[in-house]
């Protein structure tokens, strides 16, 4: 039995999940933490915390200590990441784990050593750091050692980043802080600006997994939600369609479309000419969005396709990259 145990960490703005090395996922919980807002004491991590979203008294405050894939705030990420450690190990451990966390590939020195110092500093005996195009595209098994041109575009919760890689490492990359949660507030805004309707983040994310779509749709669907008028205070209920929402998301969703061309337009002409006969590959679980990949193809002009459960490919890749560290040593940090 190995007494070391090395852990793979996607530390997503909206979701975080660990990786275990022999095992696969073994914890996958949302990034939210509830704490005493007097002493910043932790009182509950994860589902427990995001139960409370929305229904704390004013002593109590539910923060997402991540925001655009880096750290906010220290304190709280270095104790949810103690809670995740103690989670996977159990109380009695003696000799911390190896663990590989991946981050956005634009990340500067100061947000990579504070990612470093707070899972060190959590319990973990070492600590490395992937970029995260990289992680996704190995955990959608592209072959990245390959010296052809692979373009693979990661949409998480907080970030969208699009990426060439090549010869194992990421050649060309851009990044746009927009993701699952901006495209929640931009039906949140939306409803509230146009039908004085104030909506929680947890219905917005409803309305986005039933009726979000990509591509204006042809045939109107409807569901019926409950909120609160912002002019009378009063609750308030109405039927809200896929046309709203297509319209709602579309800014957003352009702003995506833009990183994926600006990424291209750097890259060198070998490696485009790859990705045109290669196609584009989406990881992350807001290409789950009705329709994203045919909304690519048709505005980069480049067939594109959705990964094999994209949720999971970065933290598919990280695990794959902690278990051999030596085929992946130059590209990890």
């Amino acid at each position: 039995m190995k007494l070391l145990k090395k852990l793979g960490i996607d530390l997503g703005t909206a979701n975080s999940i660990v990786w275990e090395s022999g095992k696969g996922i073994v914890l996958n919980e949302p990034t939210i933490v509830a704490v005493g807002i007097e002493d910043r004491k932790v009182l509950a991590v994860g589902n427990e915390a995001k139960k409370m979203l929305g229904k704390t008294p004013e002593y109590i405050e539910v923060v997402c200590p991540l925001e655009d894939g880096v750290i906010a705030d220290y304190e709280v990420t270095e104790a949810m990441l103690r809670y995740f450690l103690r989670q996977v190990m159990g109380n009695n451990w003696f000799i911390g784990p190896e663990v590989m966390v991946c981050v956005p590939a634009g990340v500067t020195q100061v947000e990579q050593r504070a990612v470093l110092d707070a899972t060190l500093s959590a319990g973990a005996r070492k600590a490395y750091l992937i970029d995260e195009p990289l992680a996704a595209a190995i955990g959608a098994k592209i072959p990245v050692s390959e010296p052809f041109g692979n373009m693979i575009v990661d949409i998480g919760g907080g970030a969208a980043e699009a990426a060439v890689i090549a010869l194992g490492g990421v050649v060309t990359h851009k990044s746009v802080k927009v993701g699952g949660q901006k495209l929640d507030r931009a039906i949140m805004d939306f409803l509230k600006k146009k039908y004085n309707l104030i909506i929680g983040e947890q219905t917005a994310e409803l309305i986005k997994t039933k009726l979000g779509t990509a591509i204006k749709p042809k045939k109107v669907e409807t569901m019926e939600i409950n909120g609160r008028d912002s002019i009378y205070g009063l609750p308030k209920n109405m039927l809200v369609d896929n046309e709203m929402v297509y319209e709602a998301l579309a800014p957003i969703l352009e702003m995506i479309m833009t990183v994926i061309r600006d990424t291209l337009e750097i890259t060198p002409p070998e490696l485009v000419s790859d990705i045109v006969d290669r196609g584009i590959v989406l990881s992350g679980g807001t290409v789950q969005l009705k329709n994203f990949n045919a909304l690519v193809t048709r505005e980069i002009g480049v067939s594109a396709h959705v990964a094999l459960e994209p949720q999971f490919c970065v933290i598919k890749g990280t695990g794959v990259a902690v278990e051999n560290l030596e085929i992946y040593r130059r590209a990890i940090r």
